[in-house]
């Protein structure tokens, strides 16, 4: 079968393969995006509850996880969380700042892939979908073929993102091709995900799923102070999305579930203007309920607060300044929102996210060992490092 000659070929029609491709298609390259699923962008699509989180107002480097925390400074500083809202605001998509600076569509995630889709077609982008991919090489050219027709190309990207979330076919494949390539791939493991607990810990989540509170979480020296959210498995929320990229199994995380409170203080301000009220219902008056009684019945607080001293008191504060949690698990790339880890940064260029080993051969988006804070900080790096690679191919 005689194949179809373009200038590059872009596996993935995600958020970094569109932008990759968009760019480009702008310098006049004839560029080509290969993708096994029926529809675009089905990542961004549900993003932010279906209101996609698109970007962050700042996007500073140290807000990214990586072997090399400096890899990514190149991209993000040359296409910056400002352009890509001059896009948007191109497309007049109404949009509105959620929280930390995180950006959210007011209608649909649908709009930023009509929009990336109506740039690609006015930069005259091929996008193929439904395709398999069966077989890929290289001689003079990149060759890929797929049950749907071989296609070749003298430069080749990879944008099929890491194996987070398998139902919308997410899988390992740009690590399974850079391998065919010879290039290393690092660490692969869920990031920004729930965390799940067992034993007695669990026992004490359970009863209390679907209620919120705004915690202080922290993992080492990293801390996040966010909402937190009891599930049926153990913890979820903002602020414990954020630990799980800096969590390892066998550690533990200190929890502040009164930030901002002090504990101590409030409870004996409460035995003092209202002794004869139950510790379950003092401690509601910086807690949910629910997560009060638990914590009361926890602690074996029962009767008037009148009736307990300062020492008790200070333990009970004590343990909600700092309470001690050691996750059992995470619920792994099912329910994980990105992948930490992946093709590693040593051996591809910062600027254009090319292979040093195999030239024309390019990494960009989640299938790079780069990873965001939760936040729109993956998307950032998703149109930083596809804007990068679409200067050079």
């Amino acid at each position: 079968m005689k194949p179809a000659l373009y200038d590059a070929i872009i596996i993935g029609a995600g958020a970094a393969g569109l932008m990759c491709a968009i760019t480009a298609g702008q310098r006049g390259r004839r560029v080509l995006v290969l993708d096994h699923a029926d529809q675009a962008g089905k990542k961004i699509l549900i993003s932010g509850g279906g209101r996609c989180n698109f970007t962050n107002l700042e996007a500073p480097p140290e807000r990214f996880i990586s072997a090399n925390p400096h890899f990514a400074k190149s991209a993000l500083s040359r296409y910056m969380p400002q352009d890509f809202i001059a896009l948007v605001e191109k497309h007049r998509i109404v949009y509105h700042e959620k929280t930390l600076g995180q950006l959210f569509c007011d209608g649909s995630a649908r709009e930023i892939v009509a929009m990336l889709l109506a740039e690609c077609v006015a930069a005259k982008v091929d996008i193929q979908l439904g395709h398999r991919i069966t077989s890929l090489s290289k001689a003079e050219r990149f060759r890929v073929e797929t049950d749907a027709g071989v296609f070749e190309a003298g430069a080749l990207v990879l944008a099929t993102g890491g194996p987070s979330i398998p139902k919308m076919g997410a899988t390992g494949f740009a690590y399974d091709v850079a391998r065919q390539f010879g290039l290393a791939i690092t660490e692969v493991r869920p990031a920004l995900a729930p965390l799940t607990f067992s034993g007695a810990m669990l026992e004490f989540c359970k009863p209390l799923a679907g209620v919120a509170v705004e915690a202080a979480v922290q993992c080492g020296a990293q801390a996040f102070r966010e909402g937190l959210l009891f599930t049926h498995r153990g913890l979820s929320g903002p602020s414990i999305l954020q630990i799980s990229s800096y969590w390892r199994r066998g550690q533990t995380l200190q929890i502040d579930l009164a930030p901002g409170h002090d504990p101590a203080a409030q409870l004996k301000l409460q035995r003092r203007d209202r002794p004869r009220a139950e510790a379950k219902t003092a401690l509601a008056a910086f807690l949910p309920v629910r997560l009060a009684d638990s914590i009361a019945a926890l602690n074996g607080l029962k009767g008037q607060i009148a009736n307990m001293g300062d020492a008790k008191l200070e333990v009970l504060a004590g343990m909600l300044k700092r309470w001690e949690v050691e996750p059992s698990g995470d619920e792994g790339f099912a329910k994980a929102e990105v992948t930490l880890g992946g093709v590693d940064t040593t051996g591809l260029s910062s600027k254009t996210m090319e292979s040093k080993a195999v030239p024309g051969l390019y990494v960009i988006g989640e299938a790079v060992d780069v990873t965001g804070w939760l936040g729109g900080y993956n998307f950032q790096w998703a149109w930083s490092s596809g804007w990068a690679a679409g200067q050079s191919i």
